[in-house]
């Protein structure tokens, strides 16, 4: 669920380019080697793929910046979830490195972070830097603000790779009579009953981790209302016994009627096999995953946005921070870092929008179609909920949700009960 994933194709049309086009400088006046800066970081390797996740821009910018930083990276084979869980022992221990990425989809450690004073307020830097404020959107720039100005989290250029919606497999569809995605959700229900009785999975889901594929269909259906999409925009509601939070149970108990016997206490990884085998029609995930997808699969492949037109997405998820407790010459060179990664993720947005891309494919072609379909975005539940809810409520509840051992109702005491030991834990 990341921008870490991003494209082959892409990254080779960048590549291209030129380093000097992504970094809108010509000369780093690079220090004796001996006196290049080590900027400690720690990223993943995914375990599905085996691919370093941002290795592209850490290799560019390394070579951009020889002889004065070198960002040295600890290469980790575990999941995102499993990073972010990391995040809080290296906080607790004061090993974190001095640059961290994923701690948004964390508000309540965040939060913390920042109450702590853990992390760089970037703002005067880029206030001051007309060049990288000029790169980002008013948009991404204001979701990685806080309300007194701030900035902690060094924003990506675009939300144009932050964006989740559906992937589904045409053929399946075909096999099912179904010639196009569903544009309202009657029609997405329909069409799930349609598959189902073709013999074909609908849905590839899962509950361990924060649910994420099942959340992202409930939450993009729960903004189908006015007053559904107001309540996906506040941060830590107070409650969700009420008419949304039954909704959005309701709608997780009817997902999971439409998927395979091994969703239930699985990970994203059952969900994305199932997916990615052809044993399920749909699944729910970001642009990421279009490098995710086998080559001999992926023309097998479309990308939609959830009925409705939306898309879900949380451009603050994105940004990454700079601890504040390193040495003055490392902040100053991870921060050089992350305005280089700024500026490069512009590069790519250009390329990427304007079709420009070596060897494009249909898939990504539909996301681009997508993007720019001006489509309803509604906020990634992961930055607005807090991390009890998400992290323990969910993966426990949602199976006996599914399995009636209780209801809608008591779905919802449970998530108020998380509120409540959230609350009493941060105080």
């Amino acid at each position: 669920m990341s921008y870490k994933k991003i494209t082959v194709f892409l990254l080779t049309a960048v590549f291209f380019l030129g380093l000097s086009g992504c970094t809108g400088t010509e000369n780093h006046n690079p220090r004796n080697p001996k006196e290049e800066i080590s900027i400690p970081m720690i990223l993943t390797v995914d375990p599905s793929t085996g691919r370093k996740n941002e290795e592209h821009v850490v290799k560019a910018f390394n070579q951009a910046y020889a002889g004065t930083y070198q960002v040295d990276v600890e290469w980790i084979m575990e999941t995102e979830e499993e990073y972010r869980k990391n995040l809080k022992r290296l906080n607790v221990t004061d090993q974190l490195p001095s640059v961290i990425t994923d701690l948004r989809t964390l508000p309540s450690f965040y939060q913390m972070m920042v109450e702590e004073n853990r992390m760089e307020d970037l703002s005067p830097y880029i206030q001051n830097d007309k060049e990288w404020k000029d790169s980002i959107e008013t948009a991404v720039l204001e979701a990685c603000s806080e309300p007194d100005g701030s900035i902690y989290l060094a924003p990506l250029s675009t939300a144009a790779f932050s964006c989740s919606g559906v992937f589904w497999n045409k053929h399946l569809f075909q096999e099912a009579g179904i010639s196009e995605f569903p544009q309202t959700w009657e029609e997405f229900w329909n069409c799930c009953e349609k598959l189902q009785s073709h013999g074909v999975t609908p849905l590839a889901l899962h509950t361990e981790g924060t649910a994420w594929s099942p959340m992202q269909f409930a939450t993009a259906e729960l903004a189908d209302s006015k007053e559904g999409s107001a309540f996906m925009k506040k941060l830590f509601p107070d409650s969700y016994h009420n008419p949304h939070g039954l909704q959005l149970a309701e709608t997780l108990k009817k997902l999971f009627q439409y998927t395979s016997d091994d969703a239930l206490h699985a990970d994203f990884d059952v969900a994305y096999t199932n997916f990615i085998s052809g044993k399920a029609a749909m699944i729910a995930n970001g642009y990421w995953m279009i490098d995710q997808i086998p080559e001999d699969f992926i023309t097998q492949v479309h990308f939609s946005p959830f009925p409705g037109n939306k898309l879900i997405s949380s451009p603050e998820t994105f940004g990454w921070a700079v601890i504040s407790d390193y040495k003055k010459e490392i902040k100053e060179g991870a921060i050089e870092f992350l305005k280089f990664r700024t500026k490069y993720n512009k590069n790519e947005k250009e390329l990427f929008l304007n079709k420009k891309i070596p060897g494009i494919n249909q898939l990504l072609t539909d996301y681009i179609d997508a993007y720019n379909s001006e489509p309803q975005i509604v906020p990634n539940y992961q930055v607005k909920w807090n991390s009890l809810l998400q992290e323990q409520t969910l993966g426990e509840y949602i199976p006996k949700l599914v399995n009636g051992e209780i209801t809608t109702e008591e779905f919802t005491l449970m998530e108020d009960e998380s509120i409540r030991q959230f609350q009493k834990e941060s105080r």
